[in-house]
């Protein structure tokens, strides 16, 4: 109990701030800003009892985790991604492609 209470020393503002803060790195492909966008979402997602809650919650931060993706997705696939209106991060994750990797 007292290491699972612990655990994280930071506050669930911290992490939302940092959640809705993220953009993606100068040498950071697309796929792996949305690892990090949804490893930052595990930890904005609180645990509960009640099944039906924590598909609510979880919902949320699906939604999240997709508003700061394209929010802080640079160049031309943030501007694809942007046009194509995903539902879901895991719908685009491997469509997108770094620009040298792209087919002229």
């Amino acid at each position: 109990m007292f290491m699972k209470r612990y655990k994280e020393v930071h506050t669930d503002q911290y992490h939302y701030a940092r959640l809705q803060m993220a953009r993606q790195g100068k040498n950071e492909s697309p796929q792996e800003f949305a690892d990090r966008c949804r490893a930052l979402a595990r930890r904005i997602t609180c645990q509960v009892d009640d099944p039906i809650a924590q598909i609510v919650h979880q919902e949320n931060a699906e939604r999240m985790l997709l508003a700061t993706f394209i929010a802080g997705l640079g160049g031309i696939p943030g501007k694809e991604v942007c046009y194509a209106s995903p539902v879901s991060v895991d719908e685009l994750r491997f469509g997108c492609k770094k620009p040298r990797d792209r087919e002229v």
